[in-house]
C-alpha cells in the first residue's frame, strides 16, 4: 500500500502512474478532498484540518510493507518506527540511519534561524525548484522501493 501526504505533494501524478502500472492501493491523506482518478486502488481520506490530522491518520495505517510519501520529517520518522518505508518527492529514502541526522538538523536550524535573521536579513531561499530529474528520480526511486517490499 502507497500512503500520500497529499496536501503540498508535487509527485501526484507520478504516484498515481506507478500505483496503476503495479496495482497497487492507493490512499492519498489531506485536510480536504482532491480530485483524483476514478480507479478502484485510487482512494482519497480527508482527515481534517486539524493541526496533523493528516500525519496522524497516515500514522495510524503505516506498517511494515507500506510505502509513505511525505516531506514531513517527522511523519516520516514514526513510519520507519512502526516498520513502513518513507520516501520524499524528491526520491530520497527516509532511513532509520538518516532520520535522526535529518530530525537534529532540521532541529538546530530551527534554533539558529531567528539569530540568522539579523544578519542575512531575511530567510534563505528555500529548496532548489522541482524538476524534471527530480520526478525521474522519484519514480525510479518509488518503483525500486515497492520492488523491495514485494519481494519480502
Amino acid at each position: 500500500m502507497i500512503l500520500i501526504d497529499a496536501d503540498a505533494c508535487p509527485v501526484k501524478s507520478e504516484i498515481i502512474e506507478v500505483a496503476l502500472r503495479r496495482n497497487m492501493q492507493t490512499i492519498f491523506v489531506a485536510a480536504t478532498y482532491l480530485r483524483l482518478p476514478d480507479h478502484p486502488s485510487i482512494k482519497m481520506f480527508a482527515a481534517g484540518d486539524a493541526f496533523d490530522a493528516a500525519d496522524d491518520a497516515i500514522a495510524a495505517v503505516a506498517r511494515p510493507g507500506t510505502v509513505t510519501i511525505t516531506a514531513d520529517i517527522l511523519l516520516a520518522e514514526r513510519v520507519l518506527k512502526v516498520g513502513g518505508a518513507a520516501l520524499d518527492p524528491r526520491g530520497r529514502e527516509y532511513t532509520e540511519a538518516s532520520i535522526g541526522e535529518t530530525v537534529a538538523t532540521r532541529d538546530l536550524m530551527a534554533e539558529l534561524r531567528p539569530g540568522m535573521m539579523g544578519q542575512s536579513g531575511g530567510q534563505s531561499s528555500g529548496p532548489a525548484p522541482y524538476g524534471p530529474r527530480d520526478r525521474a528520480a522519484f519514480k525510479n526511486a518509488l518503483d525500486r522501493i515497492l520492488t523491495r517490499i514485494a519481494r519480502g
